[in-house]
């Protein structure tokens, strides 16, 4: 057999080497591509947010007190009014037309109403007639009685007949009275479109000064009493109303700072909580999930200047401030993870391996974690760590 020369046995020994090189690539572990995060100093802050919208402090809805015709409203929304000013004139409605047998019987009512008139005209002239007739008897009665020429009893007599026969002739006159109405008032049903039609009967005036905020109507119509006609109000007085979950609410404060935002602008306004109703109601989410909520009302405090184009019931979220801390050491709040006894944990990323490493939380909120114990400013942690990542995995950082 031929003795390898030594040229062939370095040609081996390398072959060697490099398939070596190969399986040892192939069974080395691989490093996980993660996203990381370095721990700095920062501010963090536990918040909620909800939704809310602007309203009026003291709104004004302005209503017919009878049922009359509304005058077409000239005020449109945004139009300033005073004290005192007219906002809607109400007229006497018109009267219903009549159709012929509605006509016919109210034809023949006039008819038996200038009759009555006429019988009762004729009742109080002979009322009156008797009843002068029986005062001059017992005018003379009453002198031939000062003369003794006959008895007072008869001159008595006479008197109360007197009396009598003018309370007759009173009545009678009343009677008569009572029938001219009720003929005024059978002619009058008669009457369409006659000059009491449109006769002003009310003017309602604004009870403040500040603006028409939405009018029910605007054109002419007839209204019952209780309808809405107008709304007044100044929109430079508005508060917040946010409805937030119940367990949220018990949280919540009066005086608790409140950051406005997307409201419109990328300034934040700066809010006031002001009052959590006692009472909560029943809402329905998007989801279709029953959430027990109440109603949380917000002041305003930045300068009027800087939302003073916000109108009423416009959308605004609130953020209100339960805590803050800073400056502190924070982490991303997703690169912490919960195990046994709800021990928070990170993995630290150390010479390209993960270390799972325990820390003591504080504040957390806006996506940031307050470390106490546990990290170091400039430490790597790894940002939403996978379920199968374990101490000691190798990983590739990737800043995020």
């Amino acid at each position: 057999m031929p003795v390898p020369t030594r040229a062939r046995l370095i040609r081996w020994l390398l072959a060697l080497l490099v398939v070596g090189l190969l399986l040892a690539m192939l069974l080395w572990p691989k490093a996980s591509l993660v996203d990381t995060s370095r721990v700095d100093q920062g501010t963090v802050r536990e918040v909620v947010e909800a939704e809310g919208r602007t309203r009026l402090r003291d709104r004004y809805l302005i209503t017919a007190p009878i049922a009359a015709t509304a005058r077409r409203l000239e005020l449109e929304p945004g139009d300033r009014v005073r004290p005192g000013q007219t906002l809607v004139v109400l007229d006497a409605m018109a009267a219903p037309a009549l159709d012929a047998r509605a006509r016919a019987a109210i034809q023949a009512q006039v008819a038996a109403a200038r009759g009555r008139l006429a019988a009762a005209r004729e009742a109080a002239a002979a009322a009156a007639t008797r009843a002068r007739q029986a005062r001059t008897d017992a005018n003379r009665l009453q002198r031939l009685q000062r003369e003794q020429l006959v008895a007072a009893t008869m001159a008595e007599q006479a008197r109360t007949t007197a009396n009598d026969a003018q309370r007759e002739a009173n009545s009678a006159r009343f009677l008569e009275a009572t029938a001219r109405h009720e003929l005024e008032a059978a002619q009058a049903a008669l009457t369409h479109g006659s000059d009491e039609r449109g006769a002003t009967v009310l003017v309602l005036e604004s009870p403040v000064a500040g603006v028409v905020l939405r009018r029910h109507f605007e054109s002419a119509r007839p209204v019952q009493a209780g309808d809405a006609l107008l709304e007044v109000g100044e929109p430079g007085a508005l508060e917040i109303e946010v409805d937030v979950l119940s367990a949220d609410a018990v949280r919540l404060r009066p005086g608790m700072a409140v950051e406005l935002v997307r409201w419109g602008e990328d300034r934040a306004l700066a809010g006031r909580v002001r009052r959590v109703e006692p009472g909560g109601f029943t809402k329905v989410s998007a989801l279709g999930v029953e959430e027990q909520r109440v109603w949380v009302i917000v002041d305003i405090a930045s300068p009027h200047e800087h939302w003073q184009h916000l109108g009423e019931a416009y959308r605004v979220n609130a953020r209100f401030l339960l805590r803050q801390a800073g400056p502190v050491l924070r982490i991303p709040a997703s690169a912490v993870f919960h195990e046994g006894d709800d021990a928070a944990a990170v993995f630290r990323v150390i010479q390209g391996k993960a270390r799972r490493t325990l820390v003591t939380l504080g504040v957390q909120g806006e996506g940031w974690a307050e470390i106490h114990r546990g990290l170091d400013a400039g430490d790597t942690v790894v940002v939403h760590p996978d379920r199968t990542l374990e101490d000691g995995d190798r990983v590739c950082g990737r800043a995020d």
